[in-house]
């Protein structure tokens, strides 16, 4: 197989690095690697693949003459309008982990085991989803094309890694006594706070708003009515997910457990008389959806509970972001996509 020149911006963050475990754990062939990051981190030592990579600050001459391939953004949405642009110009198929490209019309929103044929649309970017909505359309996928969904209510549990160093030390260093918060309005340990970005006028917060709108382009369908609630809570890694799902037509349960066992990145544990189910402890550092508490909702004709958990940064990050590289050399190779 082929090799390819690669770049992580935002290399020493929390998704960069873990974009570089998932790399060497899947044995991505790599010619070369590029590491970027802000002035701040530059000449940080990285060691990946054996070798020891040095940070370089990331400018808007970073991509000239490397022949970079592929480009694995995971920097936050302003860097990412500024340099991914630049890095696509230059001859690069931008993955970008951040919220700045998602709902661009031209730019694909891509969950492999959902949506792989949309990477076929690129024009240099490919959005990776938001890590609560990842999640939920590897379940979601296979209901819908089966069953037709109506309505969804989503009501989610997320971990503090998903806001990034800050959220997490806000949650180690509650846990120490230490009542300093770096990143969340109010404490989170021993807390629940249903408040994860900003508010917007409607009175959701852009996250619900992020999956729900990311959930109609991802399964390819704006008639979908959708809601939703998002809570941080004191839970270090994977993002637990209450999602409530209401059919166009009635279904069998045990089908419909059958359909999902047989999804591709999706496992059911759903044994509640021995108190088996998901849960985000057993879902760290795994790269499946998990689902179990599957049960009727008696309180319409034809509707589903489901209980979704999932490793946030890798599956609902740097997991899914290297599966969209994969098809994408996929695709060169066989001939589906030009570079």
């Amino acid at each position: 197989m082929q090799k390819y020149n690669i770049a992580i911006v935002g290399a020493t963050g929390m998704v960069g690095r873990k974009f570089l475990e998932v790399l060497e754990e899947r044995q991505f062939p790599i010619a070369n690697c590029y590491l970027f990051a802000s002035a701040r981190s530059a000449g940080t030592r990285i060691k990946f693949m054996g070798e020891d990579h040095v940070v370089e600050e990331l400018t808007e001459t970073s991509f000239d003459g490397k022949n970079i391939d592929i480009a694995l953004f995971s920097a936050g949405a302003t860097v990412s309008k500024k340099f991914a642009p630049i890095a696509a110009s230059r001859g690069a198929v931008v993955i970008d982990n951040s919220s700045a490209w998602r709902m661009e019309e031209d730019v694909p929103l891509v969950v492999p085991e959902v949506n792989p044929q949309e990477i076929l649309k690129h024009k240099g970017i490919i959005a990776n989803p938001n890590c609560s909505t990842i999640q939920a359309v590897v379940v979601l996928k296979p209901l819908h094309d089966h069953y037709k969904i109506k309505r969804i209510v989503y009501s989610t549990y997320q971990a503090v890694s998903g806001a990034g160093m800050e959220g997490y030390l806000d949650l180690q260093n509650g846990i120490r006594g230490e009542k300093t918060l770096q990143k969340f309005p109010h404490p989170i340990f021993a807390n629940c706070i249903p408040h994860i970005d900003v508010f917007l006028d409607n009175g959701y917060t852009k996250e619900e708003m992020k999956m729900i709108q990311e959930t109609k382009k991802i399964l390819g369908d704006y008639s979908l009515r959708i809601t939703a609630t998002t809570v941080r809570v004191p839970v270090f890694y994977g993002h637990s997910e209450s999602i409530n799902v209401e059919f166009e037509k009635d279904f069998d349960l045990d089908e419909l457990r059958e359909l999902l066992a047989k999804s591709p990145g999706v496992i059911v544990v759903d044994d509640p008389k021995n108190n088996q189910y998901p849960m985000p402890i057993y879902a760290e550092n795994k790269d499946e959806v998990f689902v179990g508490r599957i049960r009727r909702d008696e309180s319409v004709p034809s509707g589903v509970n489901l209980w979704v958990v999932a490793d946030n940064i890798r599956k609902g990050a740097a997991t899914n972001a290297v599966q969209i590289a994969q098809k994408v050399v996929e695709y060169w190779e066989n001939g589906q996509l030009a570079r």
